[in-house]
């Protein structure tokens, strides 16, 4: 028993130090999909090591690092070009600032005032970040949303303004496109880690113990928009090295179109003699003899990509970006991931 204790330990160890799950860690989500699914990644994801919100400055060296070696100010970052200012750890830590580019301090994206700063929340890695203090005092507690008239721009483009997104139409705070899909999974991470409590939590993007429609479509899009990157992987290594826990929707961005997209409470019956799945730019169709059926090809947000006539036991896909995809053949519905 203790050898088995101890080849125990030491796996999780090793997988630790490779910043990968543990080998079965979603097992308890296999098969799942809506609510089933939320609450099953809830209980995986429930009880990680928590820590006290001044540590935090000691983790960012290992979570929130970039390549060159300074802090990833996702406020700040202009991929592609050069950075206005960039952060030394430590160093460059905020205390007293008057101007962007002084200082760098902890970004709750989802912010302390809607969870009123309580355990484990308020010190909870995945959805805090170092940012400019400027920049993070100008969104303050604001939504993330659609800018429409722009009232204030930080040095990256991070603008705040009136939304002009269907739903909602006070001031937000839109963040560049490079992390709007970061932001977006951080935020189905807290429905999912908190599920329980945040029916007790208060914002204009929450409703009934969730994300209101308008917050939803929104997150939806920027998850679609903007997929996982490196340095979200990355990241999420980082923290499940230090929490003992995961961004779920990192490690499979197809589970937010499962829990909260057209389709989320899809059951699909392995009895249906019908099988529906994608491999080298061709959909496939197999067990059953083509009808001339309508088959509608839409993305995780359940719009329709293209549309045949199911006259073949292949069709041809056209060029699609990496994500989820859904496939409805008459009344069934399919997930597919090109």
């Amino acid at each position: 028993m203790f050898r088995t204790l101890l080849m125990t330990l030491v796996g999780l160890l090793a997988c630790t130090a490779n910043g990968q799950p543990p080998p079965g860690y979603y097992d308890d989500a296999s098969g799942l999909s809506g609510q089933p699914l939320k609450t099953a990644l809830s209980g995986i994801i429930d009880g990680h090591v928590a820590y006290q919100y001044s540590q935090l400055w000691s983790f960012f060296p290992s979570t929130d690092q970039r390549p060159d070696g300074y802090v990833w100010d996702i406020y700040s970052d202009n991929p592609g070009g050069a950075e206005p200012y960039l952060f030394t750890f430590g160093t460059d830590q905020c205390g007293q600032y008057s101007d962007e580019g002084d200082c760098y301090n902890r970004e709750h994206s989802f912010p302390q005032s809607w969870f009123n700063s309580s355990l484990p929340a308020v010190s909870d890695l995945f959805h805090i970040y170092p940012t400019d203090g400027v920049v993070n005092g100008q969104r303050g507690d604001l939504p993330y949303g659609r800018v429409g008239s722009v009232d204030w721009v930080s040095l990256n483009g991070t603008k705040r303004g009136p939304s002009n997104w269907p739903g909602y139409s006070n001031t937000v705070c839109e963040p560049i496109d490079a992390y709007k899909g970061d932001l977006a999974r951080s935020y189905f991470y807290m429905m999912t880690r908190y599920m329980s409590v945040v029916s007790n939590w208060n914002s204009d993007m929450l409703a009934a113990g969730d994300l209101n429609i308008w917050a939803t479509n929104l997150l939806m899009q920027w998850h679609a928009q903007d997929p996982v990157s490196t340095k979200e992987v990355d990241r999420n290594n980082a923290i499940f090295a230090i929490q003992q826990n995961r961004n779920p929707f990192i490690d499979h961005p197809e589970w937010v179109a499962y829990i909260w997209g057209p389709t989320a409470g899809l059951q699909e019956s392995g009895r249906d003699p019908l099988r529906i799945w994608a491999s080298e730019g061709l959909l496939h169709l197999d067990g059953a003899t083509p009808d001339g059926t309508p088959v509608v090809l839409m993305d995780a947000l359940g719009r329709t990509v293209r549309s045949y006539a199911w006259n073949n036991a292949t069709l041809v896909l056209p060029p699609l970006s990496p994500g989820t995809y859904l496939v409805r053949v008459g009344r069934r519905v399919a997930r597919i991931m090109p």
